[in-house]
């Protein structure tokens, strides 16, 4: 994480500064500006909402899965093909899980900035609706953590930039579709099957139950999903650094 942590600073500390603005754009143009024209929005769970407080705790989510998503995959990837880092490190005393961890940490650093800093702007605009919000920083970086941990997990198995592209790919959809700007109701029956069991919707009903204030029983189960992201992440990093390295 100290290398990690040395390296950005030095060289990426812009990149990862504009992500912090991104999310905001979204909000301003779309929760402030087309929210004048859409009005309050129907929740999952039955509220009432203004636009902007329905897209900010999924613009939220969404922040968190970027910064974690981009540490670690295409960072990942430039040290394990070309900077061959991973070999260095695991020639020391330091083991596959170890490298991983460290790897997945300093991804959830990142989210946890992104995370803070949307949290404020949300609070200054007063889309903070209930005190539950204060639990949306640790739920966001379980998010972080579920898709650092996969993202690291499928990148071990990338060879070339082109196959990397495949990542972005998939990402796209997730940000549209999971009821990051609209209800999951004004989907057909079938993609709504399809848009739950994507990992990026659980995190915005997550996020948007504590910010809203509809806390249920039912959280309990998108959490079970990133619980489960987050060991297989780790086991499948593990192994395939271990495979790649040191076998």
């Amino acid at each position: 994480m100290l290398r990690g942590w040395e390296a950005t600073r030095s060289t990426n500390w812009l990149v990862i500064l504009s992500g912090l603005f991104e999310p905001v754009f979204y909000l301003l143009a779309l929760g402030v500006g087309l929210g004048a024209l859409v009005g309050r929005v129907t929740t999952t769970t039955g509220e009432q909402v203004s636009y902007a407080a329905f897209i900010a705790p999924a613009l939220l989510a969404v922040a968190a899965m970027n910064g974690a998503v981009y540490d670690s995959t295409w960072n990942v990837f430039f040290k394990m093909r070309f900077a061959r880092l991973y070999e260095g490190m695991l020639s020391t005393s330091l083991g596959p899980l170890d490298v991983a961890t460290g790897e997945i940490l300093l991804a959830l650093a990142r989210g946890a900035l992104y995370a803070i800093g949307f949290l404020i702007v949300m609070q200054v605009l007063g889309l903070n609706l209930s005190w539950w919000a204060l639990l949306a920083l640790p739920a966001v970086l379980m998010i972080a953590f579920g898709f650092a941990s996969v993202g690291m997990a499928v990148t071990s198995y990338m060879k070339t930039f082109q196959q990397m592209d495949w990542i972005t790919f998939l990402m796209l959809p997730m940000f549209l579709f999971s009821a990051t700007f609209y209800p999951l109701s004004v989907y057909p029956e079938w993609i709504q099957h399809v848009i739950q069991a994507l990992p990026l919707w659980h995190g915005v009903e997550i996020v948007r139950a504590l910010t809203t204030g509809a806390v249920d029983v039912g959280i309990l189960w998108h959490g079970l999903y990133y619980a489960v992201m987050i060991v297989l992440g780790l086991v499948f990093t593990t192994r395939r650094l271990r495979v790649l390295f040191l076998d």
